[in-house]
């Protein structure tokens, strides 16, 4: 099955090259549009394709031809061992969840939400716009264009209570994406071999940037209602560090949400200990029965270092987002920022300001809860039906996934694979825990392609399952042999 005319025309010529000698030359376009019955613009589309895969070459005024394939050689990178030496911090591979998959699987991995999730029109228009405006030419400011740190202070000081000052746009630094201000949270809060509280499970990225700066993590055992108080006060006293990286609202991987009560105590341990909470909003537009209520809405003193995405929400080829922070904090952060990416780029901070101060973003927002709601319970249904020895603790009030509990003797490496050979892609929630995983689970994103799949997705991996749960059969006893007389 292809998914275009344009596929179709690409196997058949690779059979045909296949067969063919090296500079052999193939027919004209014109040739293959009445050949295959296709359009020219289809037609030269196949041939870029079969051109970037290196099988052919356009030589221009003459024709295109079979590429000539060399032998390879094997060359000797071994001196570069002991040019670069040990790694300081071994770097951990990237997650299964930004694998790209093919078009005909139902993918359940991502961590991304669906094309169909995103606020299209707008972007494509902010696009256009953006490029006939001098943003495109210009250099802003380090901290970001002043226009997008309101914004970014605006939407969190809607939700302040009485009594706690609304950060202003100078308490903004924009960033590209949060994977990098991560990095530099990490690297200006904390500091390379000094210790950094940890959710556990919690999200894959955050442990890569410790990694990444070399930050010692200590794991903090949390659920869908959030760790235990007294679990993250013994941490801080038994370690003495000095931040605790948390996300409060629709927590990647479990979906789960603070209480205000739980938001209350864990601001009190922090002050307490003169330390910091770096929170991670990544889901603030993604709530589906409930809203993100953000701590650093409670909190002015400085203790919370606050962290929102535009990425997922606006578009993956927008990667801005915005960091709130105060006093000498945020000084060292901007100096970190400035000596990593100098600035962010002025068009990508334009296209963003534009989609969200369009009133058709705040229609969008709405649109999408309640498609997640829809999706989310499908999911939760077909797994309910066909997969019952996964456990769900509580369905999640937000984000983007589920987070299930497998039986403990389930063999997950070999659950993703069979998963995969009947087209459903699954992603082993192993890499969500900063040590030992605490269980067998998966993380299921209920966000992506294809939710009219969701049924047989669940059919799979039940089935899947209970392939390696032993035998239910009854144990038949064998007559024994009678004695010899």
């Amino acid at each position: 099955m292809y998914n275009s005319s344009s596929d179709r025309i690409v196997s058949a010529l690779r059979e045909r090259i296949a067969a063919a000698s090296a500079g052999a030359q193939l027919p004209s376009t014109r040739q293959l549009v009445a050949e295959f019955e296709a359009s020219p613009v289809t037609v030269q589309k196949a041939l870029r394709t079969l051109i970037g895969q290196g099988v052919i070459e356009s030589r221009p005024g003459v024709g295109t031809f079979v590429r000539a394939i060399r032998t390879a050689r094997p060359n000797d990178y071994g001196w570069q061992t002991a040019a670069l030496g040990s790694p300081q911090h071994r770097i951990p591979d990237s997650s299964s969840a930004l694998r790209t998959t093919p078009n005909d699987v139902i993918a359940l991995h991502s961590g991304y939400p669906d094309k169909e999730l995103l606020p299209e029109r707008l972007v494509r228009a902010a696009f256009t716009r953006a490029a006939r405006s001098e943003a495109v030419v210009s250099r802003p400011p380090t901290a970001g264009l002043p226009e997008l740190q309101s914004w970014f202070a605006s939407e969190l000081g809607t939700i302040t209570p009485a009594g706690v000052t609304s950060p202003v746009a100078s308490d903004v630094v924009v960033l590209p994406g949060s994977q990098s201000g991560l990095s530099t949270l990490f690297r200006t809060l904390v500091g390379a071999g000094r210790p950094l509280l940890i959710e556990s499970p919690s999200y894959w990225g955050a442990m890569l940037a410790a990694a990444q700066v070399g930050v010692q993590l200590i794991p903090i055992p949390s659920g869908p209602r959030g760790p235990n108080p007294d679990d993250l006060d013994r941490a801080f006293a038994q370690t003495g560090a000095r931040a605790f990286y948390a996300q409060p609202n629709f927590t990647n991987p479990t979906g789960g949400q603070w209480s205000a009560e739980l938001g209350d105590t864990v601001l009190g341990i922090v002050r307490e200990h003169g330390a910091f909470l770096i929170e991670d909003d990544w889901a603030h537009d993604f709530g589906i029965t409930a809203n993100s209520v953000p701590l650093a809405a409670r909190e002015d003193s400085g203790h919370v270092v606050y962290l929102r995405s535009l990425t997922k929400s606006v578009s993956p080829s927008v990667r801005v987002a915005g960091l709130v922070a105060r006093g000498p904090a945020r000084d060292r952060i901007l100096a970190d920022t400035g000596a990593q990416a100098m600035y962010v780029s002025a068009a990508l901070q334009a296209v963003a300001l534009d989609v969200v101060t369009q009133p058709a973003w705040h229609t969008h927002l709405r649109s999408v809860r309640q498609q997640l709601k829809s999706r989310r319970d499908m999911l939760v249904t077909a797994l309910r039906e066909y997969a019952p020895s996964t456990h769900l603790e509580a369905v999640p009030h937000g984000g983007l996934n589920l987070w299930l509990r497998l039986p403990d003797e389930t063999n997950l490496h070999q659950l993703t694979r069979d998963c995969e050979a009947q087209g459903v892609i699954i992603a082993a929630g192993d890499d969500w825990f900063p040590a030992e995983p605490a269980g067998r689970y998966l993380r299921l994103n209920y966000s992506g392609p294809n939710p009219g799949a969701f049924a047989n997705a669940g059919r799979i991996i039940g089935e899947a399952l209970d392939a390696q749960q032993p035998s239910q059969r009854p144990v038949v006893n064998q007559p024994t042999a009678s004695a010899p007389s």
